[in-house]
């Protein structure tokens, strides 16, 4: 049975639906607010959700895990402090200590460094920094609609309940400033490093190269500034609105009846997304069943469901390092057209989602989003308010994941479906 079948007037049915998605977004916004990871307010809105998902939810389960949440977006402002640093040794070592040679070793130690961080924190989600930070305790919500008979298939659509902080860029000049602010430094770190070898090779001290590092002193000053601390943003979007799909999906099926014998369909509001993907490695961690192969099982990510022309399957995530399963992303373009889209399959070029971080730990995802990966001005930003809503996507999306879940439920992952058009 096709989703559009479940239910008589399925469409004027998902249109309200998709309207209980909206409300419940503007809720969260409106009465508890921004939602960094770790805070009481995160918890508040997953608890909020869950009361509105209500006795579609046989069970609802709630796990709590421990993170640093600044640590993950901590680098720019460590990177920035360390390059200040090297540059100072070697205006240092050119005006007080001119006869030595020692601020070459400066330059590469903390090029390497500086790499080592980065690739470990941003590249692969990984808790570098995380000693170095304040601890605090987050969690995950899972809203269960288990099956009438034997669970023999399980699958999980996932939103993160947190909220960013502010980027400056994105917030003073989109992504053209974004891009400019971040690139412009890694240049003066790749300079950093370039100079202090060549110094060491040649066993010598060379002012003209430290003066031209000099150059790049705006760029450095301003990664630490890259992160507005003041402020938290409401994440309408990002991603409120992947929460409240997975959300009203399970409020469709329990308000329309709809149980499915041998398949659970889990709504998981995770915590601690824009803090390195805590929540979701958590779950992975935590949930050793969601590789049971007697159980097959599959996770879809929900993320921003905002702009309805850049609607996409990403085959690739975490900067293109992790690839998702195949079958998940053929089941989502299979569910995709049978609501009529052509939904284009992509490579995530940079930044993560959920969907990675299950991948990672070896369970069948995928990544389902709705954002011009540009990315647009309300990426990050105080912009991202529950007025600027697109429930014409929002609705789209609904309807694809609801085909999706549907669609698993007939035939597991497969490399093909079939089904009639």
């Amino acid at each position: 049975m096709k989703a559009q079948d479940s239910v008589k007037n399925f469409f004027p049915t998902l249109r309200m639906y998709t309207n209980f998605a909206v409300r419940t977004i503007k809720k969260v916004c409106a009465e508890i607010g921004p939602r960094e990871a770790g805070t009481q307010a995160e918890l508040d809105a997953q608890n909020f959700m869950a009361a509105q998902v209500g006795d579609a939810a046989d069970e609802v389960r709630q796990e709590e895990f421990s993170l640093s949440p600044r640590a993950f977006l901590g680098w720019p402002r460590i990177s920035g402090i360390l390059l200040l640093i090297a540059l100072v040794c070697g205006l240092i070592n050119l005006f007080v200590t001119r006869e030595q040679n020692w601020a070459p070793w400066v330059f590469v130690c903390i090029s390497v460094f500086m790499l080592a961080m980065i690739m470990t924190e941003f590249l692969f989600y990984s808790k570098f920094l995380d000693p170095f930070f304040p601890k605090a305790i987050s969690h995950n919500t899972y809203c269960v609609r288990k099956a009438s008979g034997e669970t023999k298939r399980r699958i999980i659509i996932g939103g993160h309940s947190d909220s960013s902080i502010e980027w400056r860029p994105t917030h003073m000049g989109g992504n053209k400033f974004l891009f400019f602010t971040i690139i412009y430094p890694i240049v003066g770190w790749i300079f950093t490093f370039v100079m202090g070898v060549i110094m060491l090779v040649k066993g010598e001290f060379m002012p003209v190269l430290v003066w031209i590092d000099c150059a790049f002193i705006p760029g450095y000053v301003f990664l630490l500034f890259f992160m507005n601390y003041k402020i938290c943003i409401d994440g309408a979007n990002d991603n409120l609105t992947g929460c409240m799909t997975a959300g009203a999906i399970l409020k469709f099926m329990g308000d329309n009846d709809i149980r499915f014998e041998n398949t659970e369909v889990v709504a998981l509001f995770s915590g601690a997304e824009e803090s390195g993907l805590r929540g979701a490695k958590a779950s992975a961690k935590l949930h050793p069943e969601f590789k049971d192969p007697n159980v097959e099982t599959v996770f879809i990510a929900l993320d921003t469901m905002k702009d309805y022309d850049d609607m996409a399957l990403y085959l690739r995530d975490m900067s293109g390092v992790v690839g998702h399963d195949k079958r998940a992303v053929e089941l989502l373009h299979t569910a995709g057209e049978q609501a009529g889209l052509d939904i284009e399959r992509v490579t995530m070029f940079a930044g993560a989602s959920d969907a990675a971080a299950m991948s990672q730990a070896g369970v069948p995802a995928a990544l389902f989003a709705a954002m011009n990966p540009g990315p647009p001005r309300y990426y990050h930003t105080r912009d991202d308010k529950a007025d600027i809503l697109e429930p014409k996507t929002i609705e789209k999306c609904l309807e694809v994941t609801l085909n999706a879940v549907f669609l698993f439920d007939e035939q597991g992952l497969k490399a093909q479906y079939e089904y009639d058009k």
